[in-house]
């Protein structure tokens, strides 16, 4: 069986720090985008070890407000 090269595989479970940069921002931000509950808290990886599931990310991401209001429609 071939060895796999780390670089091609996707990670389910990342560190604040990549989960932050994951979603475009910093881990100071990050963390109060947390406190507001506009991105999932860390998860479990043994007693001290905290991550995020990269899926988790996506649904919150995709859960964001858009940039552009939308316009109401004028009645003629």
């Amino acid at each position: 069986m071939p060895k796999q090269d780390h670089l091609s595989l996707h990670p389910r479970l990342v560190s604040r720090e990549v989960a932050a940069q994951f979603v475009c921002c910093s881990p100071n931000f990050f963390d109060a985008l947390i406190a507001k509950g506009l991105m999932p808290p860390a998860r479990r990886l043994g007693e001290r070890k905290k991550v995020w599931d990269i899926e988790e990310l996506n649904r919150a991401a995709d859960a964001l407000p858009t940039a552009v209001k939308p316009q109401l429609a004028r009645g003629g």
